[in-house]
């Protein structure tokens, strides 16, 4: 027996006044209304309607029962409804876990037009560079850059992540700038590495694969300070075009070996949001991911020249 079925069909008989009522309402045999309300008070251990020829009325019991239970059964049609409202249009906090330095630099500065799009919506965004289980730390959704772990999470692809060579145009002056990529060993490198011993660099170009041990007097685990160390004319570096896009289009940095390019590797597998894998993707975190594809995309704008001098970044 569906219980809840059931004392739907127990309150709807009692406004009805008779099963035949009921019946003829919903569709249904009055036996077999009579049937299940019957199976209700087996459940209950009590007769909770008399029943004649003419019409139905409430034992004491049964009118004890129908007044809770009616109360009950507006409460979760009101809870039903509530739930309803609340996936028409995106609404509540929405928890987004992401990486310090994309997020810091592409995901909060996404975020006031997302909000201006969908001003019912609170964020709450944590940033870290640790893997994070996203149930456990109670994230809806989390945007990783890079390789992806094997998981039930839905993965959706929100923009490439190519990587480039560069320097500051100082180095170049001082250094010279390589011809092949076989010169970068005799350069000092900028290496960032999440490993310890030798670090190689594989570059795809007119000549086929070339892999290139490289050194130098910096070795980080740090994006950012790679890249503070390449603006500041310390060497070349090889680094996401999300991280140096804009400074290689404005001039700050100089893209180096530019008909070479990295051979992808488990770095380069993309900028993805993940989210659970849930029948019923609520409707916040489909418009979050939805916002995310339109703005990066396959061609993003860190990758884009400035308009006329100006940011690169998009306007609201």
């Amino acid at each position: 027996m569906n219980s809840l079925n059931a004392i739907r069909l127990f309150t709807a008989s009692v406004d009805a006044g008779s099963f035949s009522e009921v019946g003829r309402r919903l569709g249904m045999a009055p036996s077999s209304v009579s049937r299940q309300v019957a199976a209700l008070e087996d459940s209950v251990g009590a007769q909770l309607i008399h029943r004649t020829t003419r019409k139905l009325s409430l034992t004491e019991a049964g009118r004890l029962y129908f007044e809770r239970v009616s109360r009950i059964l507006a409460a979760l049609d009101e809870a039903t409804a509530a739930v309803s409202h609340l996936e028409e249009s995106p609404r509540g906090v929405l928890h987004v876990n992401g990486p310090t330095a994309f997020g810091v630099r592409h995901v909060a500065p996404a975020l006031p037009d997302f909000l201006a799009r969908y001003p019912e919506v609170r964020i709450e965004l944590t940033l870290t560079d640790n893997f994070v289980d996203l149930l456990e730390v109670g994230a809806d959704v989390a945007v990783r850059v890079g390789e992806l772990e094997d998981s039930s999470l839905i993965a959706r692809r929100l923009a490439p992540n190519r990587r480039v060579l560069c320097a500051s145009p100082g180095y170049l002056a001082k250094a010279g700038a390589p011809e092949r990529p076989q010169d970068l060993a005799d350069h000092n490198c900028l290496v960032y590495t999440r490993h310890h011993g030798n670090v190689n660099w594989n570059l795809g170009g007119p000549d086929g694969l070339a892999e290139v041990r490289v050194g130098g007097n910096l070795r980080t685990n740090n994006t950012e300070a790679v890249h503070a160390a390449a603006l500041g004319g310390l060497g070349i570096a090889l680094l996401p075009s999300w991280l140096v896009g804009q400074e290689v289009q404005s001039g700050r940095l100089a893209e180096v070996l530019p008909g070479y390019r990295a051979a992808p590797g488990a770095l380069d597998t993309g900028i993805h949001a993940l989210y659970p894998a849930d029948r019923h993707l609520s409707t916040k975190v489909r418009a979050f991911v939805d916002f995310m594809v339109e703005r990066f995309g396959p061609r993003p704008y860190w990758e884009d020249p400035p308009q006329d001098g100006a940011d690169a970044s998009p306007m609201g």
